[in-house]
């Protein structure tokens, strides 16, 4: 297939006839062995070294062989998924999926927490109600290992080329996935993409009005009104609330090496320890609201991005986490207040403000947003 044909080949997701292949590749990917035998088995693979890959591999083509297309690639996912929220879940609700129409696309504009937990739960809503599962958006700074970028494509991931240097590069970038999304959407595909690039790791839910305007750039020769196309596109915000994140000290860390020095070098394979403690590492009670469609005479990309930081505060499910915080920065006591402490205790002064902040943050955010409401009111 060329590119003419299929302009979107180095981004898309993986088609169904694409998926047995790649999968028979992946078996026989040495890297790929070894990596799951120091992950899964990291005794047994530094007694055994490669010799323990012949196993594993045969563990894969057992697990993978009535994998023939995307949607029983995603059944197996979902199995494993259960399993996973089983374990570091206590509580998995959500609210507002009802109001979602089979066979309309959306674009689910989502706050961002966790590098790959977010859009996953959000797919999983989806599935659980019935609802085809999101097409993702994921930075290609994640898929620096072809087999990881495989897995992803696999499990309907499309690439965003963060890396793009040059000026026509990152034009060419933002076009492409702005036409990507657009013709996924008005053929009946969901969407998942972050308000922002990055975490938000200091708890504060900002849509960035850049990825508003990257939206819009496939359609602004059309003569289509940015406010028309902008309604056409049926955009969900999704507020994702954690009672605990995994990765909060280690966020907190970066967050005060970043104030006092002014710039923070991640260590090798970083994003992928964050990966694995985001997926594994316990979250408490975690809650998912699929907000009202945004429907109404959005101009410019500012308003748009406004509307959705509103809906994302005010949708934002509040935890004992979020209270204690917030409660504590202001001087007051909660019942709470002991287990954050002791969560934090092996952090410096600095570093405790932070991962306090990164909780408190959601709480002020939503009075801010609250008040705004009735200010307007």
């Amino acid at each position: 297939m060329t590119n003419d044909i299929d302009p979107f080949h180095d981004i898309r997701p993986y088609n169904d006839d694409e998926v047995r292949p790649v999968i028979d590749a992946l078996v026989n990917n040495k890297e790929l062995l070894d990596v799951l035998g120091r992950f899964k088995f990291p005794r047994a693979k530094a007694f055994l070294g490669p010799t323990l890959n012949p196993l594993i591999q045969w563990a894969l083509k057992r697990e993978f062989r009535h994998v023939t297309d995307v949607a029983s690639w995603q059944k197996m996912i979902s199995k494993y998924m259960g399993k996973m929220l089983k374990r570091s879940v206590s509580e998995l609700t959500y609210s507002g999926l009802d109001k979602l129409h089979p066979g309309r696309g959306y674009l689910f504009i989502s706050n961002h927490r966790d590098i790959t937990i977010d859009a996953a739960l959000v797919s999983y809503g989806l599935d659980q109600q019935g609802l085809e599962t999101a097409r993702v958006a994921i930075g290609d700074n994640l898929l620096q290992k072809p087999y990881v970028s495989d897995i992803m494509r696999l499990n309907k991931s499309f690439v965003v080329k963060r890396s793009a240097t040059g000026v026509r590069e990152k034009m060419k970038a933002y076009m492409d996935l702005s036409t990507y999304i657009d013709q996924s959407v008005h053929t009946g595909h969901n969407i998942w993409i972050a308000q922002r690039e990055g975490r938000a790791k200091d708890g504060i839910d900002a849509t960035d009005a850049a990825v508003m305007k990257m939206l819009y750039m496939s359609k602004k020769k059309s003569g289509q009104s940015y406010a028309d196309y902008i309604n056409s596109l049926h955009i969900v915000p999704v507020s994702i609330a954690y009672e605990f994140d995994p990765c909060d000290k280690a966020k907190a860390c970066e967050l005060a090496a970043l104030a006092s020095s002014g710039e923070y070098v991640k260590a090798k394979f970083e994003d992928m320890t964050s990966i694995v403690k985001g997926i594994l590492g316990y979250k408490g009670k975690v809650h998912i609201t699929f907000g009202e469609l945004l429907e109404g005479q959005f101009n410019t990309p500012e308003e748009i991005a406004i509307a959705i930081d509103s809906s994302i505060a005010k949708n934002y499910q509040l935890h004992c986490t979020n209270l204690a915080a917030h409660a504590m920065s202001v001087g007051q006591s909660h019942p709470s207040e002991d287990a954050l402490q002791q969560r934090f205790a092996d952090l410096t002064a600095k570093q405790q403000e932070y991962a306090l902040a990164m909780y408190a943050n959601p709480v002020l955010r939503q009075q801010q947003f609250n008040e705004a409401s009735v200010d307007l009111g």
